[in-house]
């Protein structure tokens, strides 16, 4: 005899709930963007949708949560305790299901060929590394090849199809580059010379960079990747000099160990850049930073998709 409508038996046997079944996959992603993010503009252009239909997203997750998730004002946007509570139990197990997808659709796709693979420094070349060999393992067929991205360039040879995809800094906010979800985080150093007064009192804060000169990177790097490695002002507006300008991290150390200015670099270079004459301090308020998976728009092949969720997995618990 089948269950009344509301008895328990029946509500045990049901796969999903009333609620589950209601959600909205495009509500949830343009939800976890814009709490990376917190921005509607670059929340809209990592999306490819206009705000307005951003804002539309998020209001109707809102209605539905019954709740305020973000809090806005006409200069900022932030998560609300809401907006918190939900990120922290939703997030994981959005990746988890991104991540089962692409692993099922390279199975299901056979993945095979080749995927070049970008990295932006020393500890995301290591990360990359361990990630193409559980790759390759699984994909006998998949030829990966891994390449460094010149330090001055981050973006181009991924443009000109040099490699397919790469595990860079975050943000990207560049409209024709894909992005993934946000894997690690680690704090900062600045690099300076071993005599240099700011190596005497361990961890400095972001406003001590204006005792020392910067060294600035030229060549095609956006604004906002030049803002983050030689801000141009202290927290409280003081000046920060520049030093001479360099393209890579060889001509930077070189010039840090001349006494010629300093660097502001990821933490883990203290321990796979250490050499004579450069001294690595921790800078205790500095933005930390970010790293993810990119890719060209429109072009993300399966085997990328399955880099990107062993890339994923193998950052679990990676510094800092």
């Amino acid at each position: 005899m089948r269950p009344a409508a509301g008895n328990n038996g029946e509500r045990r046997n049901a796969p999903f709930s009333v609620a589950y079944r209601s959600l909205d996959n495009d509500e949830l992603r343009a939800f976890l963007v814009l709490a990376d993010h917190l921005h509607f503009g670059r929340t809209a252009e990592t999306l490819m949708l206009s705000r307005a239909r951003v804002s539309q997203l998020i209001a109707k997750l809102e209605r539905r949560v019954g709740g305020t998730l973000f809090d806005r004002t006409s200069r900022s946007v932030a998560l609300s305790p809401l907006g918190q509570t939900l990120r922290a139990g939703l997030e994981p197990h959005y990746r988890g299901l991104e991540n089962a997808l692409a692993a099922a659709t390279a199975a299901a796709k056979g993945v095979h060929g080749r995927l070049m693979v970008g990295f932006v420094n020393s500890l995301a070349g290591e990360l990359a590394l361990r990630a193409a060999e559980e790759l390759r393992a699984a994909h006998p067929g998949l030829d990966v090849e891994l390449c460094e991205v010149p330090m001055a360039d981050p973006f181009g040879q991924l443009r000109s199809g040099e490699y397919d995809i790469a595990l860079t800094e975050f943000p990207v906010l560049e409209p024709d580059l894909g992005t993934g979800p946000e894997l690690m985080l680690e704090g900062r150093v600045l690099a300076v010379h071993t005599g240099h007064p700011l190596t005497l009192g361990g961890a400095i804060g972001m406003e001590s960079l204006g005792d020392v000169p910067l060294l600035p990177l030229v060549g095609p790097v956006p604004p906002y990747r030049l803002a983050a490695a030689a801000p141009e002002r202290t927290p409280s507006g003081r000046t920060v000099e520049r030093g001479p300008a360099i393209t890579n991290m060889q001509e930077g150390l070189m010039l840090v160990a001349a006494g010629k200015g300093a660097l502001l670099l990821p933490a883990h270079a203290a321990e796979y850049h250490a050499r004579p004459g450069v001294a690595y301090v921790p800078v205790h308020d500095a933005e930390p930073v970010r790293y993810g998976v990119i890719w060209r728009a429109g072009e993300e092949s399966a085997a990328a998709r399955a880099f990107a969720a062993l890339a994923a997995e193998v950052t679990v618990g990676a510094p800092v």
